[in-house]
């Protein structure tokens, strides 16, 4: 049950100021924003986290207009948009995630031409999870720009690459999709924005039955979305491409794996994802899978469905499942180049 307005404790000022100075480089360095544009900012007041964003793009964007999403119909909140012309801005904080019946917002916001930030399923995160979320907000494009670039151009030249996670090896030997940026830099894309943190590049191999070995999990995201810790890595056994075998699991992992089972008869290893996001580790976890994933490290998917790569033995029809799952990651090669170490990009 959510809690009521007088129930919820506000966050510090100090942290209001830090998410207000993020939001601005945001703003100014990532989505580029200019006070001739006409921003809307969409939110409501059911968490802590959704408040104090709030009030920090307030700060920022003083004369946006702000709508609360639950004052309104989903027809007058899409009545709101209407005014707005291709590279306006709207912004939608959320505690959950807003449903408008007949629209995909995000979707529907991108095809009028909308610049778009989106803070989706806030609630999820409490007490020191919400200061990890506003540290993740930094904007560094030096570091994102520079580091996510340079990730881009090895992975798509490799032939190979191994996931070293403590004496445990997953290795790739193929070649790499080309690969995706989520690196606030929009110049070559059709969209602006998106969901925020960011931090990623992401791909996987071109022959997925290429992929064998072992790779050792420090957190999954569970059947409710959440980020899931566990006390005792957890250790997948891969066969061309497949999770084959698992060492060390729990109740709640095995009942990913029967859910995934269930819907597409096994479990294929897909994604490959290079976090980047300094503000997340394995030490400073927040329990929303979606900003989770930006960490630091090493990301996999587990399912059949990945919708950037297509692949010719799946129907997207049958591939229901992507399931996120963290890597203990000690060392990262591209060929023969390690490009992880000491917790950090090395490139």
């Amino acid at each position: 049950m959510q809690k009521a307005l007088d129930e919820i404790t506000p966050l510090s000022e100090k942290i209001i100021e830090t998410a207000e100075q993020h939001i601005r480089d945001i703003l100014s360095l990532a989505i580029q924003y200019s006070s001739q544009q006409t921003a809307v900012v969409v939110s409501d007041t059911k968490c802590a986290l959704a408040m104090a964003l709030t009030e920090a793009y307030k700060r920022c964007l003083p004369h946006a207009t702000f709508i609360d999403f639950y004052a309104l119909s989903p027809e007058e909140v899409m009545a709101s948009f209407e005014p707005l012309v291709p590279s306006d801005l709207v912004v939608l904080i959320q505690s959950t995630s807003f449903r408008l019946d007949a629209f995909r917002l995000r979707i529907e916001l991108f095809q009028r031409s909308l610049k778009v930030i989106e803070h989706p399923h806030l609630s999820r995160m409490t007490g020191i999870e919400e200061q990890y979320y506003i540290d993740a907000l930094a904007y560094d494009p030096a570091y994102f720009r520079g580091v996510g670039n340079t990730l881009k151009q090895l992975i798509d030249s490799a032939s190979s690459g191994v996931v070293d996670s403590g004496g445990e090896r997953l290795i790739f030997a193929s070649p790499f999709e080309s690969a995706k940026l989520n690196i606030g830099d929009y110049s070559s894309m059709t969209n602006v924005g998106g969901q925020f943190p960011i931090g990623e590049v992401f791909t996987e191999a071109q022959d997925l039955e290429a992929v064998n070995g072992r790779v050792r999990l420090f957190a999954f995201g569970d059947t409710t979305f959440s980020v899931n810790l566990v006390e005792k890595p957890i250790t997948l056994v891969v066969s061309r491409g497949r999770v084959t075998d698992v060492i060390d699991s729990t109740p709640e992992f095995d009942k990913v794996l029967e859910n995934i089972r269930a819907d597409e008869k096994e479990v294929w290893l897909r994604e490959l994802g290079f976090g980047m996001n300094r503000a997340l580790t394995p030490d400073r976890v927040v329990k929303d899978i979606g900003t989770y994933e930006r960490m630091c490290g090493i990301h996999l998917s587990l399912g059949a469905k990945h919708g950037v790569y297509k692949k010719p033995n799946f129907r997207r029809a049958d591939a229901r499942h992507h399931v996120d799952v963290f890597a203990v990651t000690q060392f990262v090669y591209l060929d023969d180049k390690v490009v992880y170490r000491d917790g950090a990009w090395s490139v």
